[in-house]
């Protein structure tokens, strides 16, 4: 079983411009190859990706640098909200970077560095806007926590 501790948030500046990137960290019992495999299986990733009641519908996963990711995820609420990224970066057992090319625009970096005793897993979400980047805060700081969660679960 993969135990994981609670994540830290701390919101960040980049380059001297008003906050716009969120970072959360957590350390996992599990082994980096086991936190990417739950990333790079899709029947996997549809199981966890998202806040807390969501659920996922895959139309296209590409798992390759350059690859499309295209997908739906609906809320508790039955709402459909669509959802379009590339994979601009992969390295097994180590990173992966995601583009999210529909509004709002913004970067998740996914960093795995293993540890004594696990894995620490670095999720940075940087959105292009600043003031994108507040407007939706309220819901981004806990729906990056609850998405931590739901893959430790997945990985338990």
């Amino acid at each position: 079983m993969a135990r994981a501790e609670r994540s830290t948030h701390k919101p960040t500046t980049h380059m001297g411009h008003a906050m716009h990137t969120f970072r959360h960290s957590r350390h996992f019992a599990a082994q980096p190859d086991a936190i990417f495999a739950a990333i790079a299986h899709p029947e996997r990733l549809a199981r966890w990706w998202g806040p807390d009641g969501f659920t996922n519908r895959f139309s296209s996963f590409a798992f390759q640098t350059g690859g499309r990711w295209v997908f739906d995820m609906v809320g508790p609420d039955g709402t459909v909200y669509p959802n379009e990224s590339v994979f601009q970066d992969i390295v097994p057992g180590q990173r992966v970077v995601i583009r999210h090319v529909c509004q709002p625009l913004f970067t998740l970096s996914i960093t795995l560095t293993a540890s004594s005793s696990g894995t620490e897993l670095v999720w940075e979400q940087a959105f292009d806007d600043a003031a994108v980047a507040q407007a939706v805060r309220h819901i981004v700081e806990p729906a990056n926590e609850q998405n931590l969660d739901r893959l430790s679960r997945e990985l338990a």
